[in-house]
């Protein structure tokens, strides 16, 4: 089915999606495929790596379309015959050395990765198990600056991020985009390039020329996203237990991921009609 009038959807994963151990609820699951079978377009937006975003993606049961990955520096498009299940579609990257250097300089004792064009990532000290995925490599801290990325990914386990906010500050990082999540762990992409940069040459390529556009999030790194729909005249959603900086970015807040926030909104996605 073809919506004569499509919303465009773009819904963060950890923490609007799934919960902090993974967990995806039906409700969600059965919410997303209903406004998709409505002929809407929807898109996950996610900071994680697109091997890392598939099996949730998959899990939604989106198998056509594209989804926005790497705080928006990887973009795939979904393809079933594909042994990995997605194509890149687009990748946007950087040189890191110079703002590796500084940070290295600034955050000695931190741990520091970098994301390749393949989605892989080198790192020079051990991140959790859970955060670079499957397809990662130690390497020494010299090797991670003289190659094009998509990420660069700072752990600082010595801060709170209230104390890495004002290093980075100091650091003053002009050249990139970042983003700070909810403990002292930076992601720097390109510049400019963010969640709602992404999203924004999707709706191009979709030919969406209305002002029904809906984004969800929880992170610091949806805050991008979010003022990209407002200005479009769409809405912004922030979940429930987000920090108070992203509550105040939203449109509108609604339930957090835990009672199924994501699945209320689309619930009430006909009812938003009214507010356009």
């Amino acid at each position: 089915m073809s919506a004569e009038n499509p919303w465009l959807v773009g819904i963060d994963i950890d923490g609007t999606l799934v919960h902090d151990d993974g967990y995806l609820s039906d409700q969600v699951v059965e919410q997303v495929k209903r406004v998709k079978d409505l002929g809407h377009h929807v898109f996950v937006a996610t900071g994680r790596a697109a091997a890392n975003a598939y099996p949730v993606i998959n899990q939604l049961g989106l198998d056509t379309g594209h989804a926005v990955c790497s705080n928006g520096a990887v973009t795939i498009r979904l393809d079933p015959s594909h042994p990995k299940g997605f194509a890149v579609h687009d990748v946007k990257t950087f040189e890191p050395a110079d703002v590796l250097s500084r940070l290295i300089e600034t955050v000695p004792n931190a741990h520091f990765a970098v994301e390749d064009l393949d989605g892989g990532y080198r790192f020079h000290k051990p991140f959790p198990s859970y955060a670079l995925g499957d397809q990662n490599v130690e390497t020494p801290l010299e090797e991670l600056l003289h190659h094009p990325v998509s990420r660069v990914v700072v752990l600082s386990p010595d801060h709170d991020v209230d104390q890495f906010l004002r290093l980075m500050d100091e650091v003053g990082l002009q050249s990139v985009s970042y983003a700070i999540g909810y403990t002292a762990w930076l992601d720097i992409g390109p510049k400019g390039i963010d969640k709602g940069h992404a999203l924004g040459q999707l709706r191009e390529h979709y030919q969406h020329t209305s002002n029904r556009v809906l984004v969800m999030g929880d992170g610091r790194n949806d805050i991008d996203m979010f003022r990209w729909a407002q200005n479009l005249g769409g809405h912004a959603f922030a979940m429930g237990q987000a920090p108070e900086e992203v509550k105040l970015a939203a449109s509108a807040v609604t339930a957090a991921v835990t009672e199924d926030g994501v699945a209320q909104v689309l619930k009430s996605l006909e009812g938003l009609e009214f507010f356009q």
